[in-house]
């Protein structure tokens, strides 16, 4: 699990603006019960694990990271979790040990998905969660900015062909190889505001995941085609606009 070692700050600037909002309505999607104990893997900076934290009580929770980094912020933001260092194919929990174990935004970036999948049924007593974006699609500050990138450069590393979930199918058959039951997947539409297109674009050149390093790639006349070609897909907005981001979630029975 990779791709997003530029910091906390920057992630939030970037995909993480949807975070809180994905966040709800993914635990609302898990279904969630009084007295559950809950395990986020690939936790990040802890934002789906403070909303699970605000639900089900800070010792309810419990999140996996591989990158410290992450793991700092997320033990700040909810004191009294159990956030260890770990990576999702070696989950350092006993069988068994947690009602509801999800993942967000997680999955493409494993480096065995099949292997996470599987270890997230072990440690899970009820259900197996987890959400993708939609990369192929209605995720529009991605779509608009590898649509952008593809128009110069038609070998651009567009995260709708180059990630593996990021279809209701593609996560059904995921779930359904790790010998989960009852799958089911729905889309979860959130929304997050810009302040006006430099918030936009500027999280791109921290590097920060697959677009970030594309960005941080490429040359700076190339640089400046992009933006242009990013900002005229967006209607050229001079100032504050708001995006819409889908991303498709899956539940599993154990």
């Amino acid at each position: 699990m990779g791709h997003f070692t530029a910091g906390a700050e920057a992630y939030a600037r970037h995909v993480g603006r949807y975070g809180a909002a994905l966040s709800a309505a993914h635990a609302d999607a898990a279904r969630l019960a009084a007295g559950d104990r809950a395990l986020d893997v690939g936790c990040g900076p802890g934002g789906l694990l403070a909303e699970l934290a605000t639900r089900l009580g800070a010792a309810q929770v419990a999140g996996v990271d591989p990158t410290e980094t992450f793991l700092a912020t997320a033990r700040a933001a909810v004191p009294g979790a159990d956030v260890r260092l770990g990576s999702a194919e070696r989950l350092p929990f006993d069988a068994g040990a947690f009602d509801v174990v999800l993942s967000q935004l997680v999955v493409n970036f494993m480096d065995d998905a099949e292997t996470g999948v599987a270890e997230m049924r072990r440690v899970a007593r009820r259900a197996v969660t987890s959400c993708v974006w939609d990369y192929g699609g209605e995720m529009t500050m991605l779509r608009v900015f590898w649509d952008a990138a593809l128009e110069r450069d038609p070998d651009a590393p567009d995260e709708g062909r180059t990630m593996r979930f990021c279809t209701p199918g593609e996560l059904r058959a995921l779930w359904d190889g790790a010998g989960l039951r009852e799958v089911r997947t729905d889309a979860l539409v959130v929304q997050a505001g810009y302040a006006d297109f430099e918030d936009y674009w500027s999280p791109f050149l921290s590097g920060l995941g697959p677009s970030g390093a594309y960005c941080a790639s490429l040359g700076e006349d190339a640089r400046a085609v992009l933006r242009d070609a990013c900002l005229a897909r967006l209607g050229s907005p001079s100032g504050p606009f708001t995006l819409s981001a889908r991303a498709w979630f899956v539940r599993g029975a154990v």
